[in-house]
């Protein structure tokens, strides 16, 4: 589905607070709150909008370690140890890539004795060949909203 001027106005107001009634978002675009409940059915319906979540601070949660993880994975092995990694309830991130790694994760914890866990655990599967480990310092910028551009 292709979105058009007016999706994109209601994803950006559902950025800012996704409890918005159909109405408010109407009057801030000047729309029908039945032209808003159509584009967000429709939205929903082809799996553009896939939910609705809150928005958490992770370091006010308790998660104060962000950290990327780099992979070298065996060859024909990448789907596979993905999905694995993937299931651990701390993972938010694992992305195929270029370059010299073949998967990056982004992992949360709470302390570095989690995080020395975590690396060993991932150092001990047999398709993993090295991991490059790098500890975010500060966060400048992380994004929690999707803008879709036209």
């Amino acid at each position: 589905m292709a979105m058009d001027d007016i999706d994109v106005k209601i994803i950006e107001q559902l950025n800012l607070d996704s409890h918005k009634s159909f109405r408010d978002i109407a009057k801030a675009l000047t729309v029908s709150p039945g032209t808003v409940y159509n584009r967000i059915s429709k939205l929903e319906k082809d799996k553009i909008i896939t939910g609705y979540i809150p928005v958490v601070d992770a370091q006010k949660a308790g998660s104060d370690l962000t950290v990327i993880i780099g992979l070298k994975i065996s060859h024909g092995k990448l789907v596979e140890v993905e999905k694995k990694i993937a299931k651990d309830p701390r993972v938010f991130g694992v992305y195929d890539v270029t370059g010299e790694f073949d998967s990056v994760v982004l992992v949360r914890f709470k302390t570095r004795e989690e995080l020395n866990g975590f690396v060993k655990g991932l150092l001990s599967l047999k398709d993993i060949e090295h991991t490059y480990t790098q500890l975010v310092l500060n966060t400048v910028k992380d994004e929690k909203r999707f803008v879709p551009l036209l």
